[in-house]
């Protein structure tokens, strides 16, 4: 195995923590990556992979040796990018994971323009809202809606959405309409549960430049963008989201906004990504046109 591909083998088995797991990756013979990173370690002098029965980890020095990699790989592929024989354009496959809705509503319908920016580009897109480790996974970049809570990924901001209280008016009808926030006491919230920490998030509410939060009782905690908004239909209680979410079912008088002069506060938007790893240009030019398409985002 020549150089270039050992520093790529390497990468992988510190990424996924596994010699089996970075062999299948890169669709090679477990033996060829064991043999491959002996000659490497012994080309170099150092010992850069502490082995267990259950993982595999870097080294002090595997480590500087890993982040040095990240560079050259990227540098290497670079260059080739600028004189492939597609010329300037980037090249080559992309994973990225994107939340669902977001997904749906604004990237997935303009997918078209991106090709036709970049026809060499192959994209692998995951959708949802489950929490992603995108060393581990070998994703490239998430977007995501909320506040950034890792302080391992670098995120760049591309939307801010206007959220709304809202309720099913048949929910509504039955328990009242509340027109302050003491109003809430006796209502009920489908609750959105951080599938990260396990925790429920409270109501926010912006009350003449003053964050409140509120937290409520409820039937159900979900996870999911989805589930929320299907068990608020059910008549279960109030929920907060973005209104390009709840547009349609607000036309149709299905469900109604409720304190309207208290709004929550307006829901970020971000790309993320590894801030050890150096981007790739291919990952960069998506990046970038993920923030023009969601640049108009509201």
């Amino acid at each position: 195995m020549d150089r270039f591909h050992a520093m790529r083998l390497f990468t992988r088995i510190v990424e996924l923590g596994s010699f089996s797991r970075a062999a299948d990756d890169l669709q090679l013979p477990a033996a060829t990556a064991t043999y491959a990173i002996k000659q490497l370690e012994a080309r170099l002098g150092v010992r850069l992979l502490q082995r267990t029965t259950r993982h595999v980890s870097a080294t002090a020095d595997g480590q500087a040796y890993y982040e040095r990699c990240l560079r050259i790989l990227a540098d290497v592929e670079e260059t080739e990018t600028a004189f492939g024989h597609s010329g300037a354009l980037p090249r080559g496959k992309l994973r990225a994971d994107l939340q669902g809705a977001l997904a749906h509503h604004f990237v997935l319908p303009k997918l078209g323009e991106f090709f036709a920016r970049y026809p060499d580009i192959e994209l692998e897109i995951g959708t949802g809202d489950r929490y992603v480790d995108l060393v581990r996974e070998g994703v490239d970049c998430v977007l995501r809606a909320g506040q950034l809570r890792d302080s391992s990924m670098v995120g760049r901001q591309v939307a801010s959405l206007r959220q709304v209280t809202c309720a099913a008016a048949a929910y509504l009808d039955r328990h009242g309409t509340p027109a302050t926030l003491d109003g809430l006491r006796g209502h009920r919230a489908v609750n959105f549960v951080s599938s990260a920490s396990g925790k429920l998030f409270p109501l926010e509410f912006d009350v003449d430049g003053v964050h409140r939060t509120v937290s409520l009782p409820g039937a159900v905690a979900v996870s999911t963008a989805d589930a929320y908004l299907r068990c608020a239909e059910s008549g279960l209680g109030l929920i907060q989201l973005p209104h390009y979410r709840i547009a349609p079912l607000l036309e149709q008088g299905l469900f109604r906004i409720v304190l309207p002069d208290c709004p929550p506060p307006a829901m970020p938007v971000s790309v993320l990504y590894p801030q050890q790893r150096q981007l790739s240009r291919r990952v960069r030019v998506f990046v970038d046109w993920l923030a023009e398409t969601m640049a108009g985002a509201r």
